[in-house]
C-alpha cells in the first residue's frame, strides 16, 4: 500500500482527476437527457410530440422563373446639356426666385423656389461664367413640401445669373439675375 502522506500532490491531483469525471459523466448525461426531452435528437417518434418546435426549417425553395416580368416604365429625360432653358417644359416644373436683385460682394443673395413634382429632391445651384457655361455653385438645397431656399455669397463683380437643376432628373429653374458690386 502506498503511503499517501507522503506524497499529498499526486493525491491531491487524484482526486481532482476523480471529481473532473464524475461531474462530466453527470454533465453528458443531462445534456443527453434534455435533448431526448426537447427532440434535438433526430428520432422522428420524439420530435413528433411538439410540431411547434420543428415548424422553422433552414430550407429555401429553389427560385423559378414566371411567365410573366413586370419592368417599371422610365420616361426618358432630357439631358442637362440637351435642354434650352427658353424653350423646355421642364423649366416651368422648378420655379426660382432671388431675394435681392442688387448686393456688394459676398453680401448675402436668399435663393427660393418652388418645385412641386421633387419631394426629396437635392437641387445643386449653377452659376453662368463669362463664356456662357453654366458652372456648379458650391450649394446645394433639399426641396420639402414643394419648396427649397438657400443663401449663397458671390465676390463676382458685375451681373450674376444662377439656376437650380434637379441632377438626378436634369430638370431645370428659370434664371435669376443678380447685380454684385
Amino acid at each position: 500500500m502506498v503511503d499517501t502522506e507522503d506524497r499529498p500532490v499526486l493525491t491531491g491531483l487524484i482526486a481532482l482527476v476523480a471529481v473532473a469525471a464524475v461531474i462530466g459523466i453527470i454533465g453528458g448525461l443531462a445534456a443527453l437527457v434534455g435533448s431526448k426531452v426537447m427532440g434535438l435528437d433526430g428520432d422522428p417518434a420524439a420530435s413528433a410530440q411538439d410540431d411547434s418546435t420543428n415548424s422553422a426549417t433552414l430550407y429555401l425553395p429553389e427560385p423559378t422563373i414566371t411567365s410573366e416580368t413586370v419592368v417599371p416604365e422610365t420616361p426618358a429625360s432630357p439631358t442637362a446639356e440637351s435642354v434650352d432653358p427658353s424653350t423646355s417644359a421642364t423649366t416651368s416644373e422648378i420655379s426660382l426666385t432671388a431675394g435681392q436683385q442688387s448686393v456688394t460682394a459676398m453680401q448675402s443673395i436668399d435663393l427660393t423656389g418652388t418645385f412641386p413634382t421633387g419631394e426629396g429632391a437635392i437641387l445643386q445651384v449653377q452659376q453662368k461664367v463669362g463664356d456662357g457655361e453654366w458652372r456648379d455653385f458650391p450649394v446645394t438645397m433639399t426641396v420639402s413640401n414643394q419648396t427649397f431656399g438657400g443663401t449663397i455669397q458671390t465676390g463676382q463683380p458685375g451681373v450674376n445669373t444662377f439656376r437650380v437643376i434637379d441632377t438626378d432628373k436634369d430638370i431645370l429653374s428659370n434664371e435669376v439675375v443678380v447685380t454684385v458690386g
